[in-house]
């Protein structure tokens, strides 16, 4: 099947009822075997059949061996790690992940005995460089959270697989949609089904993708840390599946119209979206994108002050964090995701005060561009 129609199918077993849409199981404990010693079904557990259905399906839009849902992006990227890696391993990260991911590599994984070195992505030398001989993986983002920057997993991967070391994808931006990095040489993909796997801004996931037996350990972590799914989060996430494909190529259009919108207007001193020829990923996302995504970001030539009065004007575009559902939203990452660094940290990656993050819905592009111009007045 192709992917529109796993995207509505992949996983769907007969509820005996003859249920065109996958009835919601709710229950969190199951009538167990007498007699035998046997994995209860149990929702902890992520064995109970709507997270299994889910699973299923979101390991075949990725391409996947096997997939675990749970529940939030940050538990998937936490139990993850904690599946990789062990006290006295070494990471080695790109300095351009999103802000709770770097805490959690600053702050918490070196309280477990797991050393993290950050590398800049864009020097040709500095993955191997930064190697150790107890480095366990390499973990990075694409495309980058907020600056919409691309990274070309190939070199990355050829390096890991020489090394025999594992490389970690964070494709929240992309949606397999639009990248599937385990085509790109990555062994694992974390994702925040938050966002455009769901797309509506209703429930609260992440997954982790990779082969069986790594999603078996995951598992294991997910289990012990409590960071299982609630059945009726993962029903949320089925049911946006089903539109995943036509409402990502609604955002993909979407972005790139409001992106050349306002890359003529004076009031933008830059816009960061890879479908521009004026973005410094452009060729590369061409060639190993099927899309470039709904999220885009800006920077106005007043800086601060001048975002703030843009942000405050708007009436159509809410402003709240998150990304990839059906509503367009804009956020200011100084004030979010990226509010535990300092200025000047933040202008170091890319990111000076003013900065906007756009995540392009689906309504009509003609009405989010009114609302820009109104705003800019």
């Amino acid at each position: 099947m192709h992917f529109a129609t796993r995207a509505v199918h992949a996983g769907r077993v007969s509820d005996g009822l003859g249920s065109v849409a996958p009835p919601l199981v709710q229950g969190v404990n199951f009538e167990q075997p007498r007699g035998v010693a046997s994995v209860p079904r149990y929702t902890r557990y992520n064995n109970t059949p709507t997270i299994v259905l889910v699973q299923q399906r979101l390991a075949s839009l990725e391409g996947s061996e096997a997939a675990v849902c749970l529940s939030s992006g940050m538990g998937a990227t936490s139990c993850a790690m904690l599946a990789l890696l062990r006290p006295g391993d070494h990471l080695l990260s790109s300095a351009w992940i999103y802000g709770g991911t770097h805490r959690l590599f600053t702050e918490e994984l070196p309280k477990m005995g797991i050393e993290v070195t950050f590398v800049d992505p864009l020097e040709s030398r500095g993955w191997r460089l930064g190697m150790k001989d107890n480095t366990r993986a390499i973990f990075v983002e694409t495309p980058v959270n907020p600056t919409c920057r691309v990274l070309d997993l190939k070199p990355i991967s050829a390096l890991t697989r020489e090394l025999g070391v594992a490389l970690v994808v964070d494709s929240t931006f992309a949606s397999p949609v639009n990248l599937r990095p385990l085509e790109h040489g990555a062994d694992i993909v974390i994702a925040s089904t938050t966002k455009y796997l769901n797309g509506h801004h209703d429930m609260l996931g992440g997954a982790v993708f990779g082969s069986q037996a790594y999603i078996d350990e995951v598992t294991q972590k997910m289990m012990v840390w409590g960071q299982a799914p609630d059945p009726f989060a993962c029903w949320l996430l089925e049911r946006g599946l089903k539109t995943l494909h036509i409402r990502v190529q609604r955002q993909n259009e979407n972005a790139m119209a409001l992106a050349q919108w306002c890359e003529a207007h004076p009031a933008f001193a830059k816009v960061h979206y890879p479908g521009l020829p004026s973005h410094a990923d452009h060729a590369l996302a061409a060639s190993t994108m099927d899309g470039f995504g709904g999220m885009l970001s800006l920077e106005l030539v007043g800086g601060a002050a001048a975002a703030d009065r843009m942000v405050e004007k708007l009436a159509l575009v809410l402003h709240a964090v998150s990304l990839g559902g059906v509503d367009t939203l804009i956020c200011e990452p100084r004030f979010s995701s990226h509010a535990h660094m300092t200025s000047g940290q933040r202008a170091e990656i890319g990111i000076p005060d003013g900065f906007l993050r756009v995540s392009v819905g689906i309504e009509d592009v003609r009405d989010i561009i009114a609302d820009f111009s109104q705003a800019l007045a």
